[in-house]
């Protein structure tokens, strides 16, 4: 007798599964050695790594590598379609980006800073003004007010107990929030300087992606020549070699990451992406504060209500989506989607 077909609802069963597992495991993951590599101490002597941009080399030469891969197996030209000097602005701004990011972790916890990434919506809307001369209505507005509220109680009352390795008091929040609001605004431009070279050229998704990394390897590179960092980075990682391992994880997960976010918004869509997106921040959240021992005041609670119950509206509420470039999670390396991007 023969075996009968899969139901089309199992199979979008075990899809949705293979889709959700990828993305939660590969994201919280990173958010833990995230965390890890720049607040807890290596070795005997309690050494710190401090060398937000060789992380930066390090996760651009592996996307940069990987991209190169799937060019080349795709047969597809290697050539430039846009100018070199735009890659080059992309990469500026997103070396600045995820060195703000990793600098931040060093005056701000993990929960706070993934809070603190929801309201990437607002600079955003001011670059997608500005440079795309994009309108918004009303609820964008009201969302993003929502969001800057909750992430202003999170930020602004953290609990007595959460202390960073590098400083202490008000001085260390302020560098953080700082840090923060250069790491929201350059992602803004990023995002939107993307979106206009997708819209500006007949660009390939990985095209975009292998030169806008291999100009960060390159200007990574020449900036921890110049910082006199490189030789102090690798020193380190080669007298610590749990750091070593965390760094060579670091870039696997995320580059693997852009795999399931890709399949994710191929098979079900840009809504259920947001979804998953915006659950997996929670859970990394909850995760940081129970394998770190992060303690969280009742306002930053009513803080987390607030952002997650306004991005849970957004996603549940919206019907017709436009399409907008999906933004790997790591890199800033933006890719067309079907639908709206969180």
């Amino acid at each position: 007798m023969a075996e009968p077909p899969s139901s089309p609802v199992k199979d979008k069963l075990l899809k949705g599964i293979f889709a959700v597992a990828g993305i939660m495991s590969t994201l919280v993951i990173y958010g833990v050695l995230q965390e890890k590599i720049m607040r807890v101490p290596y070795g005997s002597n309690n050494e710190y790594f401090t060398y937000s941009l060789f992380l930066v080399f390090c996760n651009r030469i592996s996307t940069s590598a990987v991209s190169a891969g799937v060019l080349l197996a795709s047969k597809k030209v290697l050539d430039p379609v846009a100018p070199l000097h735009k890659y080059s602005v992309v990469s500026i701004s997103n070396i600045l980006t995820t060195t703000c990011q990793y600098e931040a972790l060093k005056y701000v916890s993990f929960p706070v800073q993934t809070l603190a990434k929801c309201a990437k919506m607002i600079p955003v809307m001011i670059w997608g003004t500005l440079i795309m001369q994009k309108k918004y209505h009303g609820p964008d507005y009201l969302l993003a007010f929502l969001v800057t509220v909750g992430c202003s109680l999170f930020i602004l009352y953290p609990a007595a107990g959460d202390i960073n390795p590098y400083n202490r008091g008000r001085e260390s929040t302020v560098w953080g929030v700082s840090l923060m609001i250069g790491y929201l605004g350059f992602d803004g431009f990023t995002s939107t300087f993307q979106d206009k070279l997708f819209k500006g050229y007949d660009m390939e998704i990985h095209n975009q992606i292998f030169y806008t990394t291999l100009c960060s390897c390159f200007l990574s590179f020449i900036g921890l020549i110049l910082q006199g960092n490189l030789v102090m980075a690798i020193e380190f990682v080669s007298l610590h070699h749990d750091c070593f391992i965390d760094i060579l994880l670091l870039s696997t997960v995320a580059t693997a990451s852009q795999f399931f976010i890709s399949y994710t918004i191929r098979t079900f869509g840009a809504l259920t992406f947001a979804t998953i997106m915006t659950t997996r921040q929670l859970v990394s959240i909850f995760l940081s504060c129970l394998w770190f021992g992060h303690p969280l005041s009742w306002e930053q609670c009513i803080g987390a209500v607030i952002v997650f119950g306004a991005l849970y509206s957004k996603s549940f509420l919206r019907k017709k989506p436009k399409p907008l470039p999906m933004e790997d999670p790591e890199s800033g390396a933006s890719m067309p989607s079907k639908g709206n991007n969180i």
